[in-house]
């Protein structure tokens, strides 16, 4: 026997599966499937989207099924919305013609409605967290007889905070239920979790090989902080034919940027763990159809959403580890197609990128961005490329009556720089653009509380008293803050951003030199943003009775 034949499946299960279009098993299918047939332990699993593990923890659920038992057999936890549903129905295409009921329950849908599809009997229960639970404490969703509990994407489920939740609903599974841990990522809390909740488990760690081909271009940029926003559009400028995803490490950045992007006149749209169902539907429907050829989304967000054919991949910075920077980037290059991912970092992102590319073993090359120059150079080229488009096509025939009414009174030079002006605006003025190029500074100290003075050679500010610094040739005076948090509180600096951004809505391109030491950090900003930022947080202080978390860094000469 070869292909799901060799796997011991029934006739039912393989007929469903030949509709389907599957012939041979992947990886992941061939190591788990059996297992959970004739095992008995646990399992964690590791596989990337796209690697078939649905199929691999959902065909088993289906032959395992047991009508004698009156109640929920099997609860499967997503993180997401958009990830239950497809699960579910991927679920519901091995049934076949067997009478086994599913219910799916999330949020941003009617309780109502859930409620009643549980009143009714369900077999199998595919659903989010935060639903789940509700419909335990409404004592609609029973789990004292289920014999199989599946954490799909578990990485991302920690991520979103979902750790309480699902030990919650653990607690109220049955304790003789085998448990079932997929994630496409494989961190230590992930094993952690395992060592806690699961009994004796088998670990399938299952690489998916075709995410770091040499069809993938790998570069980065090395920008300052501030200035990656400003990167992120001279990349989207250079590159050609752009239909690809941005990769944010926070729901505020996404936010963020999209507005940017689309005051700015590029056409994108987001994805985050906020957006309602329906529109989230919308916002997929709309990109695979390519009706717009830019998305920016959280790593959680685009989880479970297998999009063909993009040609780019940006990091709007590094991901946490190394294998969710292989996640991202494996959704262009595929199928044999030349892709491109494309990393914006600052200098505190060093290590991190290295650590990646021993990790990977990928060639990761640093690209210098286009300077003003080369940008007008690009930018005047595509523009005679469309003229010439045009004209050798006759699409402009419609117009020349215009034409001629614009030339009786002026110069054929002077309209046409007008007309350059209006629709082209400043794209095409060199002083317009910013230099973004890292200007390499001494190593700076911190000491009880400040930055020592710079070197001159960087940000060509001297320090002040008080944590300020005078105005110098990059603009605008400058606040250093001290946070009274560290390593030791388990920071990062994307808490404090996430933190300032929570309290303030100061958005987290306007922070930017963090540094985590042990006990304590610090950050630097505009001054005006700095006011506020201690005006919010003493009276928080204030209103907790407690002493202010952030304050003005104190400078020693």
């Amino acid at each position: 026997m070869t292909g799901f034949s060799a796997l011991g499946l029934s006739e039912e299960t393989l007929e469903a599966l030949n509709e389907k279009g599957y012939e041979n098993p992947t990886p992941i299918q061939r190591e788990t499937i059996p297992l959970l047939m004739h095992g008995a332990k646990d399992i964690v699993g590791q596989a990337q989207t796209g690697s078939g593990k649905t199929a691999a923890f959902g065909i088993p659920l289906i032959e395992k099924y047991d009508p004698t038992i009156d109640g929920v057999q099997a609860l499967v936890l997503t993180p997401t919305r958009e990830l239950a549903l497809q699960v579910s129905d991927e679920i519901q295409s091995y049934k076949g013609g067997r009478k086994i009921w599913l219910t799916t329950v999330y949020g941003g849908a009617p309780i109502s409605r859930q409620m009643k599809d549980l009143e009714k009997g369900t077999d199998i229960v595919v659903g989010t967290p935060g639903r789940v639970i509700d419909l335990i404490k409404r004592k609609k969703l029973i789990l004292d007889e289920v014999r199989y509990v599946v954490l799909d994407e578990a990485d991302e489920m920690l991520n979103m905070g979902f750790l309480e939740d699902v030990e919650y609903i653990l607690s109220m599974c049955n304790e003789e239920r085998r448990m079932l841990l997929f994630s496409a990522t494989m961190p230590k809390r992930i094993l952690d979790l395992a060592k806690r909740y699961m009994g004796e488990y088998e670990l399938i760690a299952v690489k998916n090989k075709t995410l770091t081909t040499a069809s993938i271009n790998q570069q980065y940029f090395e920008v300052p902080s501030r200035s990656r926003f400003d990167a992120l559009c001279r990349i989207l400028d250079v590159e050609e034919d752009f239909y690809g995803i941005v990769f944010c490490n926070t729901k505020a950045e996404v936010v963020e940027i999209t507005n940017h992007l689309n005051e700015k006149g590029y056409t994108s749209d987001s994805l985050h763990g906020d957006i309602a169902q329906n529109l989230r539907e919308q916002v997929i429907r709309q990109f695979k159809s390519n009706n717009f050829g830019l998305l920016i989304a959280t790593d959680v967000a685009a989880r479970g959403i297998d999009i063909h054919d993009l040609t780019h991949v940006i990091n709007y910075g590094l991901p946490q580890d190394p294998e969710s920077y292989v996640h991202r980037i494996g959704r262009t290059g595929r199928a044999g197609k030349d892709g491109k991912a494309i990393s914006i970092i600052d200098s505190n992102e060093r290590r991190k990128l290295q650590y990646i590319q021993r990790l990977t073993k990928a060639e990761i090359t640093k690209v210098k961005l286009p300077d003003a120059k080369e940008m007008v150079a690009i930018k005047k080229r595509r523009i005679s490329e469309q003229v010439e488009t045009v004209i050798s096509t006759e699409k402009y025939t419609s117009l020349m009556e215009f034409t001629h009414e614009l030339l009786r009174e002026n110069e054929p030079e002077m309209v046409i720089a007008s007309l350059l002006k209006i629709f082209r605006g400043d794209d095409l003025d060199v002083n317009e653009y910013k230099d973004l190029q890292i200007v390499e500074s001494k190593n700076r100290k911190e000491r009880g509380g400040r930055n020592d003075r710079d070197s001159g050679r960087g940000r060509d500010r001297d320090n002040d008293r008080g944590g300020r610094k005078r105005r110098g040739n990059s603009g605008g005076a400058t606040m250093r803050l001290f946070v009274a948090m560290g390593r030791k509180d388990k920071v990062s600096p994307r808490d404090i951003l996430e933190m300032i951004g929570s309290e303030t809505n100061i958005p987290s391109n306007k922070i930017d030199d963090i540094k985590i030491l042990d006990t304590f950090s610090f950050f630097t900003t505009n001054e005006e943003d700095g006011e506020f930022i201690l005006k919010t947080f003493k009276k928080k202080a204030r209103t907790d009775n407690q002493k202010p978390l952030i304050e003005q860094a104190r400078v020693r000469r």
